[in-house]
């Protein structure tokens, strides 16, 4: 004899096709009709993961907008000016030089581009970046940095996780995890790619390796739609969507009973709840239309070589008005990877970044909020002094220029030196593991406390026990 066993989720063809049309904006109504209950119950903000927690110390900073350059920006013909280089050109490198392409190594190429002295701290910079030079006095330069990879791949985990290898954690997510996040219809952290395709390594980026799948970066589009299938179709009546909204509370709420430890289970669920939140929200947040004919003007919206990255450094500034904790706004592919023409790709790179980069800069501090947000321009090495083939120049490893601005950052400040050719890093040398340990110092957060279990111990984002990472105090201002 068979018994029959009734099964509460049991759907047949019709009645499933009917409970699951929509897609994810059906879920706005389940989050309406909830929100009053869970604005009640008061154990809620200790059980969410991204409800906000103090940091371990007081700072100024709250959030961060990572400008990132993919591919390695030239140090030598942007922010190093070395008169012995000048001198030199054409003349063998007094020495060996380290390059990704080892046999293409020719003789030293000086930069085409002139320097001068910018603002009342007398920063010297290219003639590429008039816009970054009207900041100069706001930002803090650092001309010695170093990472431990001439391969692209390596060198972007390198910056962005802290290690050459995949299934670290981005920044961004431990930057997240350590704060969380202050708004609770926007995701905490946010990347703005370029539509014309991902950087190098893609979505690895900005991932959360091993810490929960919820502090992993959302990628917003800067064209079209901001998130795809996020709003509810116009044909889907209101029926089907309450029947679609129950019929997904109770299956992932059993679906989680079986899988109580499944990080990806629990992000999934809490996306989906976002997803509903974000409905009205993003939307609002990424709409520059009400901007100023000033402030469009400012990021270069009115150019068309300036607007499309002007676009989303001005959404980077509206989204961290809104309380939005990290974003990251990225080229596409490697850009800056100049290993031919390198003097003809400076021109039209600067030509797109330079003036919206500043802009960010301007606009931040004239709403008064430049000391609560860090603006980092960074790529994830630089190059060498050396050219590759007749105009290029090769990956370097040993000397790089990055800039922060705001968030307690010494303002006018320029740290650290390489030597006289700009392929040594040599005075006051920052590697990236030092500048993650700032970078969380600046946040309020200890580099050595803010740890994750993993493998048996507790991770950081710095693993001081293989780098030895140390904040570096003076990039900081004095009462940081």
């Amino acid at each position: 004899m068979t018994q029959t066993t009734h099964n509460r989720f049991a759907l047949n063809r019709r009645s499933f096709l009917t409970t699951t049309a929509g897609g994810l904006g059906l879920l706005a109504l389940e989050h309406f009709a909830q929100s009053e209950a869970r604005a009640a119950t008061p154990v809620e903000s200790t059980v969410n993961p991204l409800s906000p927690r103090r940091p371990h110390h007081l700072a100024q900073a709250k959030s961060v907008i990572l400008l990132f350059q993919n591919g390695g920006p030239s140090q030598i013909d942007l922010f190093d000016p070395k008169p012995e280089l000048l001198e030199q050109e054409g003349k063998p490198y007094p020495g060996k030089v380290e390059a990704h392409f080892d046999k293409q190594v020719r003789n030293l190429l000086a930069s085409p581009f002139k320097f001068a002295k910018h603002g009342e701290s007398g920063m010297v910079l290219s003639e590429l970046l008039p816009h970054t030079g009207s900041v100069a006095d706001d930002i803090t330069l650092v001309r010695s940095m170093t990472t431990a990879s001439v391969d692209h791949e390596q060198a972007l985990r390198l910056i962005h996780t802290g290690s050459a290898f995949a299934g670290k954690a981005s920044y961004g997510s431990w930057v997240v995890y350590g704060l969380g996040s202050e708004r609770e219809e926007l995701p905490a952290f946010v990347v703005l790619t370029d539509p014309a395709g991902l950087p190098i390594d893609g979505t690895k980026n900005w991932t959360s390796g091993f810490l929960p799948a919820v502090y992993q970066g959302t990628q917003f589009r800067s064209a079209g739609s901001p998130v795809l299938n996020l709003s509810t179709p116009g044909e889907v009546p209101d029926a089907a969507r309450r029947n679609q909204l129950d019929l997904l509370q109770q299956l992932n709420s059993a679906h989680l009973e079986r899988y109580p430890n499944s990080s990806e289970l629990k992000a999934r669920i809490s996306n989906y709840e976002l997803a509903a939140r974000m409905q009205t929200a993003v939307p609002r947040a990424l709409d520059i239309s009400s901007e100023t004919a000033q402030t469009r003007q400012l990021y270069g919206l009115d150019n068309p070589t300036t607007a499309d990255y002007g676009k989303r450094c001005l959404m980077a500034r509206r989204l961290v008005e809104q309380g939005v904790r990290f974003v990251s706004v990225y080229l596409q592919s490697q850009p800056w990877d100049t290993h031919s023409k390198n003097a003809d790709s400076l021109r039209g790179l600067c030509g797109r970044t330079d003036q919206p980069s500043a802009a960010l800069v301007q606009d931040l501090k004239r709403r008064g909020l430049l000391d609560s947000t860090i603006v980092m321009w960074a790529g994830e090495f630089g190059r060498l002094p050396v050219s590759q083939g007749p105009d290029g120049r090769d990956h370097n490893r040993h000397a790089f220029s990055l800039w922060l601005a705001g968030g307690g950052f010494r303002r006018g400040y320029v740290h650290g030196a390489t030597d006289d050719f700009g392929y040594k890093s040599v005075e006051d040398v920052v590697n990236v593991h030092d500048l993650h340990a700032t970078l969380l110092h600046a946040l309020g957060l200890d580099h050595e406390r803010l740890t994750f279990p993993h493998e048996g111990r507790d991770d950081t984002l710095t693993d001081t026990v293989v780098t030895n990472a140390q904040v570096v105090p003076a990039l900081l201002d004095s009462h940081s």
